[in-house]
């Protein structure tokens, strides 16, 4: 017998509950921008030239870039756009560059939870350490922004046998390490229910562009197609949910982010067949009626 989790039950897509989203939506899209912050030059890296002698000034900097340039002149073009930002934020960035927390809440975006650094793994950590590292980011989060932290993506994904029950005994509203469906799902845990959320592995500019190498221009086109496509999945009375991840670092550089621009025009131009809104909205609207999600 193959190993199995017990953490959901298969359920096609097929065989489920039909409901729309607020103003008659099929297709909840969010943006998910991970806001990172990594130690100088040690523990877990992205890099953008791998194999760089120490020190390793280049690939330190190049993530910097997204603090210091990249996150802002998303936000910029965010606000022009008039669309809303699910924040995914490493709390060490409170302590880096305190100033971006306090835009992002001030313009009325979420600010969830990244855990402390994406220099760090939860993975192998014992459930006293690791109930530790999410209590110290939730609180430091709660603390800048005046809010708990609704929802929670751990660095790199990593999760060891009990995040789920520490995440949900903490209390967040969403997770988003379990990328299984097009809809929102329970997860079970040992404290209760645990809403899951689609959180693309396959849209995401860090696995498409730096990953797999693809262009700006594909990136774009990806993001339209899939939204175009989803909306026409919907049509058989199935709301769908779908986030966007993107990273400073990546899809901040000027160039990528023009492209970018362009996908954001599209989906704004669709606004009619979407719920454009943030992660926090999308578990809200599930909580309110646990049976939407399976």
């Amino acid at each position: 017998m193959l190993r199995s989790q017990d953490r959901f039950a298969y359920r096609s897509i097929e065989v489920r509950p039909r409901f729309r989203w607020p103003n008659g939506a099929g297709v909840a899209v969010y943006f998910a921008l991970n806001v990172e912050h990594y130690a100088w030059d040690e523990g877990l890296v992205e890099d953008l030239v791998p194999g760089m002698t120490k020190p390793d000034v280049l690939n330190p900097s190049w993530r910097e870039y997204g603090t210091r340039v990249g996150a802002w002149r998303l936000l910029r073009l965010f606000e022009s756009q008039g669309l809303p930002l699910t924040i995914l934020l490493n709390s060490a960035l409170l302590d880096h560059a305190p100033d971006f927390a306090a835009a992002c809440t001030a313009l009325g975006h979420e600010i969830s939870c990244h855990g402390r650094t994406n220099s760090e793994s939860q993975a192998g950590l014992d459930e006293d350490a690791e109930r530790a590292l999410i209590a110290e980011a939730t609180r430091r989060i709660e603390h800048a922004t005046g809010t708990p932290p609704p929802g929670w993506l751990g660095p790199w994904l990593s999760e060891t046998e009990r995040t789920p029950e520490l995440i949900r005994a903490a209390g967040y509203r969403y997770i988003l390490d379990w990328c299984a469906d097009d809809q929102p799902f329970w997860l079970n845990t040992a404290e209760g229910q645990l809403l899951a959320l689609p959180y693309s592995q396959e849209v995401n500019d860090s696995v498409v562009v730096m990953g797999r190498q693809a262009s700006a221009a594909e990136f774009a086109d990806m993001v339209v197609a899939q939204v175009d496509q989803l909306i026409e999945d919907a049509k058989d009375g199935v709301a769908l949910a779908f986030g966007i991840a993107l990273h400073t670092n990546i899809i901040g550089q000027p160039f990528r982010r023009r492209h970018f621009a362009r996908a954001l025009d599209h989906i704004r131009a669709r606004a009619d067949d979407l719920w454009i809104t943030r992660g926090v909205d999308i578990a809200d609207f599930i909580h309110a009626d646990p049976s939407r999600a399976v």
